[in-house]
């Protein structure tokens, strides 16, 4: 009903409840003729009057019967009926209604709901994935994630998602439902590298492996093929060589990129020629069942065996061997007595389980300033990870193993992309590649300007692809300027813009309750390619709230704080029972005899 019909509805009911009042007690009120006379209502020609009571036609003007004579009777008055305005009485108790209630909505399936389909209209928000939230406009359920939208759904070619956000809007949130939900339907999540951590009790919770790195708390064995080597030694005959010759090259990569960490530039090609050499011959002169370690590879560049001289084209001269190898040398022992030693010198302190349903490795032990520890942590974390992934997919495909499906949390991007030049490199060719890796990826970061701040305009350009290469761009709370560049990127319209720049506003300063959220908290903005975006709200629940606290560091400990609540009351009892101290220099004050108490 418009604003219009709805004055006019009530100026009908309270002319209706006029003439009810005027009535004589027991008189019925009589609808009004539709030709009353009203200001401004012009009455049709031919028509006549209409009162309490109907006149035949040839009464006259006096309410009397026709001519004097052989006039007609007068007709009864028709039985009047009482009128009831349409949405009740003015007053208490007269049952009025303001407004009418909407019609209740409800959402079923077509199974459920099998007799009513087709429904005449429906909701567009996709149905297909991880529960994520409700839309913010028409409050239906969106579900989604990269894997279910690219496996089931078909809405995306590259099961990928970048997510950007300012700080404290619940990006890592977000992915940490994509987590849990993906778990619950096979998928095994994989967060290679937690720098906070944001994901090791979730992962705990749902029965996964949690791994930690760092100085006194385990280490990595680079030259270890891990999973790779026990799938090879597995499946044997010419698939299982394979896979060897796959694990040789992640460990020489492996090597090779604690070597740049350490020098802060890539190694030289012949120095990789005589590292392949050390790992070979290793390799075929250990024991089954013995690991190799970094020092043996030092004690093999001593010895010089045959093998490794004719790489560096010594010519039986030791002096260019030396020549050949003293840089490679110098290299390794950096590694071994420098900062990385401890980590990465000894045996793997944990290995990452392939039947595990979910697995985090931790490094947030490694400080915030040893920018080289987390680096090659990282990369190690990467290679060990991905080397399960590719040792699993070998198994299925030789029928040794069901086939299982990958989810790596790439969060806090920017630091790691800080960190080393290599995982740069890594994360370009996981995002051209995860296809065939059966391997999907969130990555999660703040702004854009995170890639600008790479050293190397190679590194600023493959950083920038991978949202362009992403088949889901989340957006978070994000300023104006920001948002316009983005838009340059994924095709922003000015409203979308205005939207998400509206959650980037911080709360008002009259906020000081701990419900308070920031405005823009748990909404997001999905992109996928030219579609309109949608805008979602997620709500969180109390698990998802224990499990995941991005402010710990900012919440009291229960159990401190229980015990300084009992020490404070223990304090305020005991100076209850003794009473109040003497005052100084007063009556029982030390030096003074007299006993005594003093009041204020």
């Amino acid at each position: 009903m418009s604003r219009r019909e709805q004055k006019l509805a009530e100026r009908a009911d309270r002319l209706a409840e006029e003439r009810a009042s005027k009535l004589a007690p027991g008189e019925l009120l009589e609808p009004e003729s539709p030709w009353a006379e009203k200001p401004g209502r012009k009455k049709p020609a031919g028509a006549q009057p209409v009162t309490g009571q109907s006149l035949d036609k040839g009464a006259t003007k006096s309410g009397t019967a026709g001519g004097k004579k052989g006039g007609k009777e007068k007709a009864p008055p028709r039985p009047k009926e009482l009128y009831v305005p349409p949405r009740g009485w003015y007053g208490a108790g007269g049952g009025r209604v303001g407004y009418m209630d909407p019609p209740t909505m409800w959402r079923a399936t077509t199974v459920q709901a099998c007799g009513m389909w087709p429904f005449a209209a429906g909701s567009g928000s996709p149905m297909t994935g991880v529960p994520l939230g409700q839309h913010l406009f028409t409050g239906a359920t969106v579900c989604g994630d990269p894997l279910s939208w690219f496996t089931r759904a078909r809405y995306i070619s590259n099961p990928s998602l970048f997510m950007l956000g300012m700080p404290g809007l619940g990006k890592s949130t977000l992915i940490n439902r994509m987590l849990i939900g993906l778990s619950a339907t096979g998928v095994v999540p994989l967060v290679l590298g937690d720098l906070k951590p944001d994901y090791a009790d979730t992962v705990r919770a749902l029965g996964g492996q949690v791994i930690s790195i760092g100085r006194g708390r385990g280490g990595i064995n680079v030259l270890d093929p891990g999973a790779m080597g026990s799938a090879a030694a597995k499946i044997g005959g010419e698939a299982g060589e394979v896979l060897k010759a796959e694990a040789h090259g992640r460990v020489l990569n492996m090597v090779a990129a604690l070597i740049t960490i350490v020098r802060g530039r890539p190694m030289d090609d012949h120095e990789q020629s005589v590292l392949s050499a050390v790992l070979h011959h290793l390799r075929e002169r250990t024991l089954p069942g013995h690991t190799v370690l970094l020092p043996d590879v030092l004690r093999v560049l001593t010895e010089g065996p045959p093998r490794v001289r004719a790489v560096t084209l010594d010519r039986g001269d030791d002096a260019r061997y030396r020549d050949a190898v003293d840089p490679l040398h110098r290299s390794l022992l950096g590694i071994l007595d420098g900062p990385l030693g401890d980590t990465f010198a000894s045996e793997t302190s944990t290995h990452i389980d392939p039947d595990a349903p979910a697995v985090c490795i931790d490094i947030s032990g490694i400080g915030e300033a040893d920018t080289q520890l987390t680096a090659a942590a990282m990369l190690a974390a990467w290679s060990d990870g991905l080397g399960t992934v590719a040792a699993c997919h070998a198994l299925a495909d030789a029928g040794l193993a069901p086939r299982r499906w990958f989810f790596t949390v790439l969060d806090e991007l920017w630091r790691p992309l800080r960190a080393a030049s290599g995982i740069v490199d890594r994360i370009d060719a996981l995002t051209r590649l995860n296809r065939s890796l059966g391997l999907g990826d969130a990555k999660i970061t703040h702004t854009l300007k995170d890639a600008e701040a790479l050293g190397t305009d190679a590194d600023r350009a493959k950083a920038r692809g991978f949202v362009e290469r992403a088949g889901m761009v989340v957006c978070a709370g994000l300023p104006k300027t920001e948002m316009e560049d983005l838009g340059k990127v994924v095709g922003l319209s000015r409203r979308e813009i205005e939207l998400v720049s509206s959650w980037s506003s911080p709360p008002g300063w009259g906020v000081n309750g701990e419900d308070e959220e920031p405005p823009g908290r748990g909404r997001f903005l999905i992109k996928v390619g030219g579609r309109p975006g949608i805008p979602i709200k997620v709500a969180i629940t109390d698990a998802e709230r224990r499990l995941h606290n991005t402010n710990t560091r900012w919440t009291p400990n229960e159990q401190t704080l229980e015990e300084a609540v009992a020490k404070a009351t223990g304090q305020v009892q005991r100076a209850a029972q003794e009473g109040p101290p003497p005052f100084p220099g007063g009556p029982g004050a030390p030096g003074i005899e007299a006993p005594g108490r003093w009041t204020a």
